[in-house]
């Protein structure tokens, strides 16, 4: 189902003429269509995102850090091939949290998104930019510290 469904939602965000680049000074005030059409992508990308952050922090904390939709804030997409084309590059930001949302960090991720990609979704890059201090009551999560 889920490799029908980023195809679908793709040609939507196409017909309504979407702009995925980042207000992070302007934050949403009110429901609109292309604000419907990022939260719906966000969550369909969740489980790549959810999957990679848990890759990388496996390492240095026993509890996987979650990433909540709303923390997620796209840097750049790019359509790969021409117009109308549907193989595209999406780098986002995410902070992910443990507990009642503390955050661990700050990475960014490189997604290729295309029919042609077995599972439809590979990523291209992980950086991890950012860590944060845990406060006292969350450092026995820590196996060790991040790089």
């Amino acid at each position: 189902m889920f490799k029908k469904t980023v195809p679908i939602l793709i040609s939507l965000l196409l017909a309504f003429s979407w702009q995925l680049h980042s207000h992070a000074d302007t934050l949403p005030t009110k429901d609109s269509t292309e604000l419907q059409m990022k939260d719906m992508f966000m969550l369909l990308l969740s489980p790549a995102i959810d999957k990679e952050v848990s890759d990388y922090y496996s390492d240095f904390y026993d509890t996987t850090p979650l990433v909540y939709p709303y923390q997620i804030n796209v840097v750049n997409t790019k359509r790969i091939g021409g117009f109308r084309t549907f193989h595209f590059e999406i780098t986002i930001e995410v902070t992910p949290v443990v507990g009642p949302h503390v955050s661990v960090g700050k990475d960014k991720l490189t997604f290729e998104i295309s029919p042609t990609l077995a599972g439809q979704i590979r990523l291209k890059e992980y950086k991890h930019l950012e860590t944060h201090e845990l406060p006292p009551n969350w450092q026995h999560i820590i196996k060790k510290k991040v790089d």
